[in-house]
Parts: C-alpha cells; sequence; structure tokens
C-alpha cells in the first residue's frame, strides 16, 4: 500500500507537468479524483481493507498525497485562466488582416485560353476516365504489343489489366465509337507517364484535337496548327512540320514553331535553330478507322496532340516543369489573370 501512494504521487506529478491547457488539467483531475474511476478514489476506498494498526499511519499518507493533488490541480487552474501581464493587449477594434485572393493557376490559365480558342473554330469538348483499359489506350491507337510505348518505364500499369492513360488519345476512340462523321472534338487533361526531370513530370496536362470527315487533308491540318499556335502564343509566327512516326497517324509529323524569343534568329531555348518543338501530329491511321466502324475509303482525318505544359512554360520563360506542382505563392502570385 505504501508503495502505491508513492506511484500515485510520481504519476500525478508526471502527468500534470505535461498538461498543456485547461482541457488537460481537468483530464488529469478527472483521472486521479473522478468519483467513480478515479486512482485516488480508488486508494481510499481499499484503504478500508487495511489493517487496524496500519490503517492510521496510510491514512495520513493518503490524505497528504490528496491534498498534494488537490492543491497543485487548484494553482494548475489558476496559472491558466491568469492571462500573462507580458503579453500586450488586445484591441478588438483594429481591423483585421485581410487574405490577398491568389490568381488562377498558370496550367488553369492556358487551359481556359486553349478552350476558348477552340471554342471559336467550331470545336466540341470531351472527355473520358484517367484510368483505361489496353485497347483503347494501345490497341485500338494502332499501337501493337512490341511497341516501346507499352515499355513499364513509360506507362504506370495498375491491378486488374487496367492503366494509367499516357495520352488523351483514347477520348478520341470513345468519342468515335458513339459518333459518327463529322467530328470536330478537343480533349484536354491530365495523363501519366514514368518519366520526372526538368521539362517531364509523372503526371502533365494534355490537348488533343481531332477532325473526321470526307475530303480533310494535310492542308487543313497544318491552317489548324498555324491559327491555334498564332492565337496561343498571341503573336505572328512560322510553323513547320517535320515528317515523324506515330503509330496512329500516317503520314505523321511534329510540328515546330518559329522561336517566339528570338524570332528565328537563333538563341539559346531553341539551341540556335530558330524552331522550338511544340507537338505531334499527322493524319488518322486507316487502321484505326477501322477499329471504331469507319470507312477508311470514304473519311479521313487529323489528330494533333501538345502539353499544356511545354506552352505555360514557353510564354512565361520557365525552365522547370516542376515549379507547376510545387503550390509555392511566390511563384503562383507572379501569373494575374
Amino acid at each position: 500500500m505504501l508503495s502505491r501512494v508513492q506511484e500515485i504521487r510520481q504519476q500525478f506529478d508526471r502527468d500534470l507537468a505535461a498538461a498543456r491547457g485547461a482541457e488537460a488539467i481537468e483530464g488529469v483531475r478527472v483521472r486521479f479524483l473522478g468519483r467513480k474511476s478515479g486512482l485516488m478514489t480508488a486508494l481510499l476506498r481499499d484503504l478500508r481493507s487495511v489493517s487496524t494498526g496500519d490503517r492510521a499511519a496510510l491514512g495520513k499518507l493518503v490524505n497528504e498525497l490528496k491534498a498534494h493533488v488537490e492543491a497543485s490541480l487548484q494553482a494548475a487552474t489558476a496559472s491558466v485562466d491568469t492571462p500573462d501581464k507580458s503579453s500586450p493587449a488586445i484591441d478588438l477594434t483594429l481591423p483585421g488582416r485581410a487574405q490577398r485572393p491568389g490568381p488562377p493557376h498558370p496550367i488553369t490559365q492556358i487551359r481556359e485560353r486553349i478552350e476558348e480558342i477552340f471554342l471559336e473554330m467550331g470545336y466540341s469538348f470531351e472527355s473520358g476516365p484517367e484510368i483505361e483499359t489496353d485497347r483503347y489506350n494501345f490497341e485500338a491507337l494502332n499501337i501493337p504489343p512490341h511497341h516501346p510505348a507499352r515499355d513499364m518505364q513509360d506507362t504506370f500499369y495498375v491491378a486488374g489489366g487496367l492503366l494509367l492513360r499516357t495520352h488523351t488519345s483514347p477520348v478520341q476512340i470513345r468519342t468515335m465509337e458513339r459518333q459518327r462523321p463529322p467530328v470536330k472534338m478537343v480533349a484536354i487533361g491530365r495523363v501519366f507517364r514514368r518519366d520526372s526531370d526538368l521539362t517531364h513530370s509523372p503526371v502533365f496536362h494534355q490537348v488533343e484535337g481531332l477532325v473526321v470527315d470526307e475530303g480533310i487533308t494535310f492542308a487543313h491540318l497544318k491552317g489548324t496548327l498555324e491559327h491555334f499556335c498564332r492565337r496561343v502564343f498571341e503573336r505572328e509566327l512560322r510553323l513547320r512540320l517535320r515528317p515523324s512516326y506515330f503509330p496512329f497517324v500516317e503520314p505523321g509529323a511534329e510540328y515546330d514553331i518559329s522561336c517566339i524569343f528570338c524570332g528565328g534568329s537563333g538563341c539559346r531555348p531553341c539551341k540556335g535553330s530558330g524552331w522550338i518543338e511544340i507537338g505531334g501530329a499527322g493524319m488518322v491511321h486507316p487502321a484505326v478507322f477501322e477499329n471504331v466502324g469507319y470507312d477508311p475509303e470514304r473519311y479521313t482525318g487529323f489528330a494533333f496532340g501538345l502539353g499544356l505544359e511545354r506552352i505555360a512554360m514557353l510564354k512565361h520563360g520557365i525552365d522547370d516543369i516542376r515549379l507547376f506542382y510545387e503550390n509555392d505563392l511566390r511563384f503562383l502570385s507572379q501569373f494575374p489573370a
């Protein structure tokens, strides 16, 4: 019984020293002086079973402990309730500190600008799931099993044979499956790839366009890209198409614009070439039309894509894509709407 009294005193002193605030102090009081389960209450109850010869001495110790607990709790409560005289008084008449509203994220601003441009050109906007099947992300787009785009270093695969879409092109397949030509659509959304450095991110945003109808030619594609690039960069510029391979278009091309920094004379951003790569494009492959039930002998079409972060980095002279995702207000505040 004597050792128990000592243990309770030591435990009380530790708990009270660790208590911060009135709520914590009240918790200590209930734990030691609570009527039903308090440690001191139980100790007083057990004192009845002590032999008559020892009860007087132990009773004195228990009463001293109870007085110590009550006095300590009273002092701790008073210290919390007494304001700190050294602290300055709060003037309730002073106006509050206003929060400065933040501007839209630069990617959001670019997206809104792109939507405005394509709406003016008569395009509709389509969307699709970010978790895709192999068919929509690869097979229907004429990407065979041996194609490098299927490599695990490029694609995030998840359980059940699903994957995080690597481009927004699956939206084109879904749109063509439920809609007969003519088709004139744009898809904007997040895509995912196993890539991360100054100019690549595992999560980024793409915009893709698709036009399908009778008599669509490569000239329509070039005219669309020229108009779009001039509108989004808000300046006169030249556009060139370079032959390139993409499994879902034939012929395929990468398109460049004359450098927006030097006007084509050559500088560090364009590596002295006078041109800056923007994205990929081409005429829709006949195999893709067959996969969605379109007659490739009757219909032709073009498709193009590019990254929203790419446009924002060029427009604002940003050299590290990771800045878009760090949520640093010092960075974001530089792009007022």
